[in-house]
């Protein structure tokens, strides 16, 4: 074991699958020599090479393009959209192409594709840097969508990514790449996906989330226990497919909840956990479910988004209400 930050423990996943498989390759603006913008693949360059890590063009549509021809050819791509913000101009390639070539092909031909990349608030990035679409992609089927909130998890879960059939698009909160550290495994091991991690016992209400606001959550829980509240919180890590199971088991036992998302109250997939909820666990519930988003209005410049983006304060106000119900 040792002490990695999250870029760190990205970092090594690839490198460790690079080792591996000669048929991983990682590829998109700016990896190679400069080691991309948040310095995700610093390191890699010099060691597999130009044929192994690569820069691309700055054209989004070209790097899905790439991906999905080289998984035709029995390469494993993990492919880097530099900030999420820019992800439209490879849509059709991810949610027309990547996402149905298996059910196209009736299974003859298999999308191993990694696609990553950094979004989220609270670094001040420009424009477009930091937009939360996660929720346009957890609606397209044939495609996981995997957030971690950890260092641990990032490497398991970007390894079981990379080692996938199908597509995954494996998402990076900006603010936590170095924001801490925890004890990460030197060796290979994976986390599966589609698999929500319980990361505090409650039995008052269950907290559900993902990403950054996991922290956040823990934090507003910690508040909320010196007044009796004791939370369960439930990182998704994998938003689609959804862990259903781990958020009933846990709404049987605290028979309330709360939806916490960095998106937008219409964006992110929020509704479609309550959707969820309320289709099997509605006799459970002792309360409406709650919910705590950013606003519905387009992600602010930076001078705003402290005020913009949901904090702890709004986590333990919406606990109160639901609880007080």
């Amino acid at each position: 074991m040792t002490q990695m930050t999250m870029i760190q423990a990205i970092t090594d996943a690839m490198r460790t699958e690079l080792r591996r498989d000669d048929n991983v390759l990682v590829f998109g603006e700016d990896v190679a020599k400069n080691g991309g913008v948040f310095r995700a693949t610093e390191g890699l360059y010099d060691e597999f090479g130009e044929d192994r890590v690569f820069d691309t063009p700055l054209a989004e549509s070209g790097i899905a393009g790439l991906a999905l021809g080289l998984a035709l050819q029995q390469f494993r791509p993990v492919m880097e959209i530099q900030f999420f913000g820019f992800v439209f101009e490879a849509m059709d390639g991810i949610a027309s192409q990547l996402a149905r070539l298996r059910y196209r092909s009736g299974g003859h031909y298999h999308a191993p594709v990694t696609i990553r990349s950094p979004f989220g608030g609270g670094v001040k990035t420009p424009e477009l840097h930091a937009d939360n679409l996660e929720g346009l992609f957890a609606q397209c089927p044939g495609l996981k969508v995997v957030i971690p909130s950890n260092p641990y998890d990032a490497k398991g879960m970007l390894i079981a990514a990379i080692r996938d059939n199908d597509p995954v698009l494996f998402l990076e909160h900006m603010k936590l790449y170095r924001s801490f550290r925890e004890e990460v495994p030197k060796e290979a091991y994976t986390v599966e996906l589609g698999k929500a991690n319980i990361v505090r016992e409650g039995s008052s209400l269950t907290l559900i989330t993902y990403g950054a606001m996991v922290r956040t959550a823990l934090k507003a829980a910690e508040q909320l226990q010196k007044e009796g509240i004791e939370c369960e919180i439930i990182d998704l890590r994998t938003i689609s497919p959804l862990d259903t199971e781990t958020i009933v088991t846990s709404i049987r036992k605290t028979n309330r909840a709360v939806v916490v998302q960095e998106a937008q109250k219409q964006a992110g997939i929020a509704a479609q956990v309550i959707a969820e909820i309320n289709d099997r666990a509605l006799l459970h519930l002792e309360a409406p479910v709650g919910r705590v988003s950013a606003p519905d209005s387009v992600f602010p410049f930076a001078s705003a988004e402290n005020v913009w983006l949901p904090n702890e304060k709004d986590i333990i106000e919406q606990v109160k209400a639901t609880v007080n119900f």
